[in-house]
């Protein structure tokens, strides 16, 4: 089965046309590897089958790396730490805040960040919309959080002028995107291609209106 997990994920990785070595490739196995124990526990994805982690956790989650634009991101309601986790390790040159008001979730993302070595992450337990991180992000990254309208009006403080709003979806969102305030305007919408999963994917992405009050 661990050949089967790597042959997949390196496939998949290969597809997307990321430039990934075998010592990141190994990372993200361990990375998966702990949210399998951890899940028994911790209930931290309704995914249980190791194949379908590969497929839906990983390969989704680094599909939208050759999209994103900057160095200093925030994952808002990361969870296990998607797609913050698989992003920072194939990308290491950027800097990663992942946040989640879930202890549980949270206390599983400090244990991977000191078993994986990765010092281009920091954990933060708190709701998107109390916490004041002190700074702005180039791209605020979000996957299953919520509506359109919604993210924009709870993640609009955490955004440098200049940038991007990343919202992962399953479906296109162009009804969403009717209710859109005057703050955000639509860059583009990118339909995704994960390698193994023969459903839809996209990634909206969002700018601040310069027009905005």
């Amino acid at each position: 089965m661990d050949k089967a997990l790597r042959d997949r994920l390196a496939s998949g990785i290969a597809q997307l046309g990321l430039d990934v070595s075998d010592e990141q490739i190994a990372a993200l196995l361990r990375y998966r590897d702990m949210l399998e124990r951890w899940n028994k526990a911790y209930n931290l994805t309704a995914i249980r089958d190791p194949m379908e982690m590969v497929v839906r956790h990983l390969l989704d989650s680094l599909a939208i790396a050759p999209h994103l634009h900057g160095h200093h991101f925030v994952d808002v309601g990361t969870g296990p730490g998607l797609p913050g986790i698989p992003v920072s390790i194939v990308k290491p040159e950027t800097r990663w805040w992942l946040l989640d008001s879930n202890g549980k979730k949270t206390r599983f993302l400090f244990q991977v960040k000191s078993q994986l070595g990765l010092s281009n992450i920091d954990i933060v337990e708190s709701r998107v919309e109390t916490w004041q991180p002190g700074r702005e992000f180039d791209g605020v990254v979000t996957r299953a959080f919520a509506d359109i309208a919604r993210t924009c009006d709870q993640c609009r403080h955490l955004l440098a002028s200049d940038a991007r709003l990343y919202a992962m979806k399953s479906q296109l969102v162009g009804t969403e995107l009717s209710e859109l305030g005057d703050n955000f305007e639509l860059e583009e919408n990118i339909e995704l291609s994960v390698p193994g999963l023969g459903e839809s994917r996209w990634l909206t992405v969002l700018g601040l209106s310069p027009h905005r009050g």
